[in-house]
Parts: structure tokens; C-alpha cells; sequence
């Protein structure tokens, strides 16, 4: 299944922010929450972020899958989801601003255009 490929792909980039919030309690000391530490706030952010739009992203790639859509289109969506989280991922992770602005319109058009097709593959 291709949504498998992209669900992996995305999982590893969860798992590499969620890294990163953990070296960074050892680092600063916080055990919980971000203890008022900008860097642990953007990290945080960083991992809620993705933990927040890959799963419904997902969800929508797998139901464009299950009901027979042409694959390229299933393979379109999920190199833009992924494209997208990596952006923000990276705009997150530095102080570009404007990758995290750009990461979440290629997201969030993303989820539209995925929701949209569905929609319309219920009425074709």
C-alpha cells in the first residue's frame, strides 16, 4: 500500500522531533512540560505540530487510496505531505520563519485537496 510508505516516512520524522525534545530536557533539565525555555518551547512545538496534521493527513491518503483512486494521485499527496512536514520541520527547527509558513500552506492545502477528492469520489 502506498499510504504505508508514506505513514513510515512521517512516523520517522516524529520520532526524530520527538528525539530532539528529548536530548533537549537531558540538555536544559526540564522534566516536564518546557520549563520556560524558548528552545524546549520550540521543540515541543515542533513535535505537537506534526503529531497534530500527519495523522488526519494520513487518514485522508489511506481513504484516496482504499477507494481506488489512480495512484499517482495517492503518490501526489503523500510526496505533499511530506514535502509540507519537512518544510515545517525545518522552519521550526531554525529561526526561518518563512519555512514554517510555507511547510504549513503546502500541509494545509494539502488536507483541503485530500478532503476535497474524497468528497468528490463519493458523488463520481
Amino acid at each position: 500500500m502506498i499510504t504505508s510508505f508514506y505513514a513510515s516516512l512521517t512516523a520517522l520524522l516524529i520520532v526524530f522531533l520527538a528525539l530532539k525534545v528529548i536530548n533537549a530536557r537531558h540538555e536544559h533539565h526540564v522534566s516536564l512540560g518546557d520549563g520556560g525555555n524558548e528552545t524546549m518551547m520550540q521543540l515541543r512545538g515542533a513535535h505537537a505540530n506534526a503529531t497534530e496534521y500527519i495523522p488526519v493527513s494520513l487518514i485522508l491518503l489511506f481513504l484516496l487510496e482504499y477507494n481506488n483512486a489512480m495512484l499517482w494521485l495517492v503518490h501526489l499527496g503523500g510526496i505533499a505531505l511530506l514535502a509540507g512536514r519537512l518544510i515545517h520541520a525545518n522552519g521550526m527547527l531554525s529561526p526561518n520563519m518563512k519555512h514554517r509558513v510555507l511547510g504549513m500552506k503546502v500541509t494545509l492545502s494539502t488536507i483541503i485537496a485530500l478532503a476535497l477528492i474524497n468528497l468528490l469520489n463519493l458523488f463520481l
